[in-house]
């Protein structure tokens, strides 16, 4: 869809103070807020699926789940985005539940907390994030890109263990577990999500997942492999039960545990509001950031009395607002609406709880990966020539697999500690914040070179340049370098004085100096002559290529 055709054809479409308040017309106004649903639908339902299943729920009760997370999503993003004073940033953002808590929360399950004990935690956590909002952006120095790049590739590669099992079958009991058949249906939905997603238009690229699913499934069914017969058990319709999974229970570790993902969780949000504010061309100030913050804390206090989880933007919907040029939150605001309804049918719960477990894997190796993708892409913002920032990245994420590699690693350490380190998310996010106050903040003691692993990384370890390729593929001429010349090519001309922005050959530079003698960010240092340094003599300046 194009927002600008729309308005263009109907003259419907009004120019408000803000971009973000233009209304349009209520079919375009739903057409694109269900666009906003399905784009997102595969990544609200993962979450209840993966911890209901860890809790041993039965597929009614894992319906009940889904439905729980589709209606306070639905609240969520009409709070978000309409708002009412003090809360909600007035932004066209989704809300839905967070995929930072997975693992956690399946490690208090696993814990023997259950789901009492998860509902538990992610209300005291959530009300202690509703509290600690006006003061977020004073702390959130310490959550800057190594720390949640960090969490958030540790996020997708977590979830991988989930997307192999639901593969095999996802009962180890079950006599077909592992099975040929099982193994290829997940490859089959896997290989229809490539396919959509290379040779569809870019909404059916967008909606790949969704759409192999659902093409995973009637295969599944053809082949016998799929059982719908439960989903009539259970109303059609709906209002999801107050307290339908028992009173939560409390557990300091749990908290803990589930603390460390809402910090998470807001720094997200941050950088999500930031986003969309750039992507609409409105203003961002302190205030509309609150707002959101205390938007999507007030949602996750109130979901676990629905039984669901934590709330928070979906990023992949910002990346919908600039794709289609759609600015208007009523049209978000639209689909939370189509949200709750989706979540007053507990049938439809049920439908979701009923597709085959290999359909899920399949598609979920895709869906964790993009997760874990996401957090690569927050890792390239790094600044790596500060030289500790790669031994957090390296430390943190090792951390963070631990659990995963070994999961009774910790079984002899007490139960708080366990259920707090047990999850892979924790784990690295502990890990990465005190590195980062460690290295980046308390100073004293930090040795003026960097560790060998560091320095190794930034002289030996880089990629060649896609400059450099073409060129060796052009003539086997390294164009402007001063590296010993192939056979049969002409070497640079040494008269010319002009200075350029080649970096010296040998990666080395002397105490205290960056390569070539310039600066981090690629300036000169003052009372250095470049034209007197031989390797700053070139046939043809290079333009520096642009690294993370």
């Amino acid at each position: 869809m194009n927002a600008r055709a729309t308005n263009a054809a109907d003259g419907a479409g009004r120019r408000p103070g803000r971009p973000e308040d233009e209304r349009l017309p209520v079919g375009a106004t739903f057409g694109y807020g269900f666009q906003h649903v399905l784009t997102m639908y595969g990544g609200i339902i993962a979450p209840p699926l993966i911890v209901g299943s860890a809790a041993g729920l039965t597929p009614a009760e894992i319906g009940t789940l889904v439905a729980a997370s589709l209606f306070m999503g639905g609240l969520a993003t009409i709070l978000q985005t309409v708002g009412i004073p003090f809360f909600g940033s007035q932004l066209p953002l989704v809300q839905g539940v967070s995929f930072a808590g997975v693992s956690t929360m399946v490690a208090i399950v696993n814990g023997g907390g259950g789901i009492p004990g998860v509902l538990g935690a992610v209300l005291v956590a959530s009300a202690i994030g509703l509290l600690i909002t006006p003061f977020f952006a004073q702390i959130i120095r310490f959550f800057p890109p190594v720390v949640t790049g960090v969490v958030i590739t540790t996020i997708g590669l977590t979830l991988m263990p989930v997307a192999a099992n639901w593969a095999m079958g996802g009962s180890a009991d079950a006599p077909d577990y592992g099975s040929v058949s099982n193994i290829g249906l997940a490859a089959l939905t896997f290989a229809i999500v490539i396919l959509l997603s290379k040779i569809g238009s870019g909404t059916v690229s967008r909606l790949s997942i969704l759409i192999a699913i659902v093409v995973g499934t009637l295969i599944a069914l053809a082949l016998g492999k799929a059982d719908f017969s439960g989903v009539g058990d259970g109303p059609v319709a709906a209002f999801p039960s107050f307290l339908g999974f028992g009173a939560p229970t409390f557990e300091i570790a749990a908290i803990i545990s589930m603390l460390i993902v809402i910090l998470v969780t807001l720094t997200e949000t941050t950088a999500d509001i930031i986003a969309v504010g750039e992507i609409v061309g409105t203003k961002v100030d302190r205030k509309r950031i609150a707002n959101g913050l205390r938007a999507d804390m007030a949602s996750s206090v109130v979901s676990p009395f629905f039984g669901s989880f934590t709330q928070s933007a979906f990023a992949q919907n910002v990346g919908l607002v600039a794709i289609t040029g759609v600015k208007s939150r009523f049209v978000v605001a639209a689909g939370g609406a189509i949200l709750v309804v989706l979540g007053l049918l507990p049938v439809l719960g049920r439908v979701v709880a009923a597709v085959p477990t290999p359909v899920l894997g399949g598609a979920g190796v895709v869906l964790f990966g993009s997760v874990a993708a996401s957090g690569i892409r927050t890792l390239a913002k790094v600044d790596y020539s500060r030289p500790m920032n790669l031994i957090i990245v390296a430390a943190s994420i090792s951390f963070g697999m631990i659990p995963i590699a070994k999961p009774d690693f910790y079984d002899q350490f007490p139960t708080w500690f366990g259920i707090i380190f047990h999850s892979g998310i924790s784990s690295a996010a502990v890990m990465a914040i005190l590195l980062n106050l460690l290295f980046n903040h308390l100073k004293f003691g930090t040795p003026p070179d960097p560790s060998v692993f560091a320095a190794g990384a930034e002289h030996g370890a880089g990629a060649v340049d896609d400059d450099v390729l073409e060129d060796l593929e052009d003539d086997g001429v390294i164009n402007g370098s001063t590296r010993r010349p192939v056979a049969g090519a002409t070497a640079p001309d040494t008269t010319a004085t002009a200075p350029t922005d080649t970096a010296p050959t040998d990666g080395r530079a002397s105490d205290g100096e960056h390569a070539g003698g310039r600066s981090v960010d690629g300036t000169p240092e003052p009372g250095r002559d470049e034209s007197a340094d031989p390797r700053h003599r070139a046939a043809a300046p290079l333009p520096r290529t642009a690294t993370p």
